[in-house]
């Protein structure tokens, strides 16, 4: 029987509620939820031995999705009866016994038997014990489910964080749910990345993600029947954003703060996209993408959400005179985005394996900028950001190892090296940051000694570009 650690206890009586991701050495993902149902923690730290082996003995956790039709579990009403306790999915009802699995309609989930046990130094540890399949099981992420952790910390001045002003008709109080609501997950994809606001991108963004957690979007919608709509070539943006947009060898140096930080939220704005758009791209091409799936990319959308707010509420709280909308910006990222379109398995690697990888590599330093100017909010908020986007970066190798398993069982890291050598122009270069990229799943196999070759070599017939640029700016 192998335990892998969580956390200690102590680390997890902030909230009741936390996705677990673990990674087997072979690649294989699985996800649960982590329940703590003992409401009496704030007494935790004087209570006996055996008050704490009774809070100790109400830690459950089974599969993050509903083996009924996949819905997240992680917002399941939980229910208590005499002899046990079940997780009731949000979506249609289904009930699961947290201790067994079982279920009164006869499908079973899966759970994993909790241990707790103290270490050397006297740490009560929380342990789960790893599936039979695979070996070499590890916790790569853990994080709390809550409502809250999506809203940025308020702004000294108390007020709200201050943007460029929009034009006349993009001034209108549109409201986050139009006249003719999305019916369908796509539906509110699509909507977004044609919201140009970013302030009401963000609020239709957390309104979605938390209409699909709870189950109250009838369907996810991206299977024919339910004809998809399209999403846009590029997202809208607003007239003043359009009107400061250049090239990106044009934007400044981020030295100054106020620069930086702008710089900051201008990805995370495109990055919200990014994750709303491989969705509505991307899932009808690829109806057999689990619910899972959906869960990854909306949990990302509502975390790039999150940063965009930190970023933005900073910017309002050291340099009012510079609203965000107000600088120069590049679309980059989209440029990579434009690149991958027709192809799913090209849009993880570029976008989720480069892109954000390097994001991985270099936000330690932008932290230690921010540490060196004594500015201990930003760095708050960066340290926020990093450890999110090591999930993201995990999100990316989970699904791009998915799509080689079903496009024939193809080599990741081979089929990951082709997929740059045709869709990146120039080396990926370090330093690297091994000990977040490796928590991610990206080995240095992945991105060692790795260069792209667009431009240079043919692509499905096409010639060369004459005249391409050395590299692809790295949006991170």
């Amino acid at each position: 029987m192998e335990l892998l650690l969580v956390a200690p206890f102590k680390n997890l009586l902030s909230h009741f509620r936390f996705l677990v991701t673990i990674r087997s050495q072979e690649g294989a993902y699985r996800g649960l939820i982590l329940f703590r149902l003992s409401t009496n923690t704030l007494e935790w730290e004087t209570a006996s031995q055996e008050e704490r082996e009774s809070m100790y003995k109400q830690i459950y956790a089974m599969e993050s999705s509903c083996p009924h039709l996949g819905a997240d579990m992680s917002h399941a009403d939980i229910e208590e009866y005499e002899s046990n306790v079940v997780a009731v999915c949000p979506w249609h009802r289904y009930d699961f016994d947290l201790r067994t699995g079982k279920s009164e309609t006869g499908l079973h989930a899966c759970t994993f038997n909790i241990h707790v046990k103290a270490d050397k130094d006297g740490v009560d540890n929380v342990y789960i014990e790893a599936p039979n399949c695979d070996s070499g099981w590890r916790v790569v992420e853990l994080r709390p489910v809550s409502e809250e952790f999506a809203d940025p910390p308020p702004v000294p001045s108390s007020q709200p964080p201050i943007l460029a002003p929009a034009s006349p008709t993009e001034a209108q109080n549109e409201p986050i749910v139009p006249d003719s609501p999305p019916k369908t997950l796509m539906e509110w994809a699509v909507l977004i990345l044609n919201t140009p606001n970013p302030t009401l991108k963000v609020e239709r963004t957390r309104h979605a993600v938390q209409l699909f957690r709870t189950g109250q979007l009838p369907t996810i919608g991206h299977k024919s029947a339910h004809h998809p709509p399209h999403p846009p070539d590029v997202p809208r943006r607003e007239a003043m954003y359009q009107q400061n947009t250049v090239d990106p060898g044009k934007v400044k140096n981020r030295r100054n703060k106020a620069v930086m930080l702008h710089a900051l939220a201008n990805i995370e704005q495109w990055a919200i996209d990014l994750a709303w758009d491989i969705m509505a791209r991307f899932g009808p091409m690829h109806p057999n993408l689990p619910p899972a799936f959906f869960s990854d990319f909306t949990k990302m959308a509502l975390d790039e959400s999150k940063h965009f707010s930190l970023l933005t509420s900073r910017l309002s709280a050291i340099s009012p005179s510079t609203p965000y909308g107000s600088m120069p910006v590049h679309a980059s990222l989209w440029e990579s985005a434009t690149i991958t379109s027709n192809s799913f398995r090209a849009r993880l690697a570029i976008i989720h394996l480069v892109h954000e990888a390097r994001g991985l590599d270099v936000n330690p330093g932008t932290i230690e900028r921010f540490r060196k100017a004594g500015d201990t909010e930003s760095v708050k908020a960066m340290e926020i950001i990093h450890a999110d986007e090591v999930t993201h970066v995990t999100a990316g190798h989970r699904w791009f190892t998915w799509i080689c398993q079903q496009q024939g069982n193809l080599d990741p890291i081979k089929t990951f090296r082709e997929e740059v050598r045709h869709g990146w122009r120039g080396d990926i270069k370090g330093p690297f940051n091994e000990a977040a990229r490796d928590m991610a799943g990206l080995s240095k196999e992945f991105y060692e000694d790795l260069r792209g070759e667009m431009g240079i070599i043919p692509q499905e017939g096409k010639v060369p570009i004459e005249g391409a640029p050395p590299s692809v700016q790295i949006g991170y």
